[in-house]
């Protein structure tokens, strides 16, 4: 009875994970499968049916191009400083919302709002306030008397991954925040007493208590940002489109597939920028022993 009854609750969970296997085939397996064919390909886009195959030239193509390894150097450059910024002040700011501090709730709803807005809008919005000519943030700069005109900021190539990374850091910290702090919640008040009864310095039980128990929040955390910005498209190509001084490897692999409509070396590009976030994802995930952690 018992063989049976495991056998109908096999079949019961496949029933119920058919159509989410069936979805992901959809949206995620044949996409990818087609892009990783077209790779091999001489296609354009402008007629996807008409090609021959070409090996791997077009991902020659792809690491032979010097803009493809700016593209590597602004991606890497972006997600390291955009995720190291955002994970420290995610960790002070997931610090203090945890203490029970006057207006606790609503500053944890408050500090929601940066994420919640879509990417593009947030991106116009400071554009606009960054304006050299009308732009609120110079207006404050050059009432302070701390500059005497208005500053390009969004046109500036010395300035613009600076502009990019401020952008990203103000709308996904509270992403941080909110992996960070539910991390904060695991962690047993209990234990926290007892070692302040014990007379043990906030510093010490922070760095020998709280921040040990949270690796795994801050890891899985690190993790998810960093591929996200590894991906990073929307807010550098609304910002500056194209310019060579923010292009990621996804702009790359979309001005090879739409601007200039070669659907293989486009492919090529895209499957780079997939093996890429897999190979990041590889190296943090040991890094982190995010592995590890996921069993004790």
């Amino acid at each position: 009875m018992s063989a049976k009854l495991a056998r109908r609750e096999h079949r019961t969970a496949w029933l119920f994970l058919t159509p989410l296997v069936l979805v992901m085939l959809m949206v995620a397996v044949w996409p990818l499968g087609r892009t990783f064919f077209f790779s091999f390909t001489d296609a354009y886009l402008d007629d996807p049916t008409v090609y021959g195959m070409v090996g791997i030239s077009n991902f020659i193509e792809v690491i032979n191009d010097p803009a493809w390894w700016s593209a590597v150097r602004n991606t890497l450059t972006f997600a390291v400083i955009s995720v190291a910024i955002e994970t420290l002040l995610g960790l002070g700011i997931a610090l203090l919302l945890n203490e029970a501090i006057p207006g606790r709730g609503l500053l944890r709803a408050a500090i929601l709002v940066p994420w919640a807005i879509p990417v593009v809008v947030a991106t116009k919005i400071w554009e606009w306030m960054l304006n050299d000519q009308f732009g609120v943030f110079n207006r404050i700069l050059i009432s302070l008397g701390l500059i005497d005109h208005g500053i390009a900021w969004t046109a500036s190539s010395s300035l613009i991954m600076g502009v990019v990374i401020f952008i990203d850091v103000w709308m996904t910290t509270p992403f941080m925040v909110l992996l960070i702090l539910a991390g904060l919640q695991t962690i047993p008040g209990e234990m926290m007493e007892a070692a302040e009864v014990d007379g043990i310095p906030a510093w010490k039980r922070f760095w020998s208590i709280t921040l040990p128990l949270l690796k795994p929040a801050i890891g899985v955390a690190v993790l998810f940002r960093s591929l996200d910005a590894i991906r990073m498209f929307d807010l550098a190509y609304v910002l500056a489109a194209s310019n060579q001084n923010v292009m990621t490897v996804s702009i790359y692999a979309r001005d090879r597939l739409i601007s200039f409509q070669e659907l293989g070396v486009g492919s090529a590009a895209s499957t780079w920028v997939f093996l890429l976030v897999a190979l990041v994802a590889i190296i943090l995930i040991g890094a982190l022993r995010l592995d590890r952690s996921a069993g004790e």
